[in-house]
């Protein structure tokens, strides 16, 4: 496999990253070295038992020579929380901020705050979680439409109940908690997060992860208006092809979704995180799928980069911030 870094167009601001749970087959150092080669500007490092265990021993040591690491290679980083079962090895993703016992959800509200640890000695932009689903009734049964409701009520306080300690965390190191609306959870959709920030009472720390398949997937909106829907809480974006109605991960190419529109929004609104391939499924062609989509992003983006791109901006024009972060 050639390991050319793909050209990039002249001025277009977006930096590319991928995700390490699409390279679970590969050691974290050569998934690393690969990327550097093909000329992406960084990676979503997803802390799970293959890569950076957050868990194991030597956590402070292991973290400082991977900032080394990332330093040397020249990668940005973004901390990723959805290993599949990094705090419970029989059940996905478990438990979770929802989870009916208190000292389980405290457990994923210790890894966040650990996952913020990490990120501020790493230097990354923004840490990234998930809702979780709804738990099932403890009975097995759906019961009356009002207790579901409830049931639902209850999910959404203990959500902001144990997040609350994550936020105080992320908000002391000043690194955004990006919350991922997910297909299937409790918080799904845009409006779900708006739902979360405003029982918070919209936390300076809290943000939204937008993944861009997943507004293909069920969002009211195209994704490109989802950008613009989302800009002034964006701290996070990742990227993949996928198809109305299915949850599925798709190499690009491979779904529905117009890219060039969605990068040139991503531009427009002045996004300066990293955008992270999202293949989480695809570890087994990670090397060639790592190859094939950065020269598809960069193709796209110069597709959607306007005539005047290049241009410097004028006084007080355009974003400001170098921190990852939108205004």
């Amino acid at each position: 496999m050639s390991l050319r870094p793909s050209p990039r167009p002249i001025a277009h601001p977006l930096r590319y990253s991928y995700g390490t749970n699409g390279l679970t087959d590969l050691r974290l150092d050569d998934a690393l070295s690969l990327l550097a080669d093909l000329g992406y500007d960084g990676v979503g490092l997803t802390l799970d038992h293959m890569h950076l265990d957050p868990l194991a021993p030597d956590l402070a040591a292991r973290t400082q020579k991977l900032a080394r690491r990332l330093d040397e290679l020249g990668l940005g980083v973004t901390i990723e929380t959805g290993a599949r079962y990094v705090l419970d090895p029989r059940r996905k993703h478990g438990p979770s901020l929802l989870d009916p016992d208190p000292d389980q959800r405290a457990r994923r509200a210790d890894l966040l705050v650990r996952a913020v640890r990490i990120a501020t000695d790493l230097g990354a932009h923004a840490v990234h979680c998930f809702s979780g689903i709804l738990p099932k009734d403890p009975a097995g049964e759906a019961g009356t439409e009002g207790h579901a409701v409830a049931a639902e009520d209850a999910a959404w306080k203990r959500l902001a109940e144990t997040l609350t300690p994550v936020l105080d965390a992320a908000t002391a190191a000043g690194i955004p908690l990006a919350v991922e609306p997910e297909p299937g959870h409790l918080l799904a959709t845009l409006d779900d997060f708006h739902r979360l920030r405003t029982a918070l009472g919209s936390p300076e720390a809290l943000g939204v992860t937008l993944d861009i398949g997943h507004c293909q997937c069920l969002e009211p909106l195209s994704p490109a208006d989802c950008v613009r829907a989302a800009a002034p809480w964006l701290r996070h974006v990742q990227i993949e092809d996928m198809r109305r109605g299915v949850h599925e991960h798709l190499p690009f190419g491979d779904g529905e979704i117009d890219f060039p529109p969605v990068l040139e929004a991503l531009a427009a609104v002045g996004y300066q995180g990293l955008v992270s391939v999202e293949l989480p499924r695809h570890s087994h062609a990670g090397p060639q799928l790592a190859q094939q989509s950065l020269p598809f992003l960069h193709h796209a983006a110069a597709v959607s980069t306007p005539p005047d791109a290049g241009r410097p901006p004028n006084p007080g024009e355009g974003p400001t911030d170098s921190d990852g972060r939108t205004p």
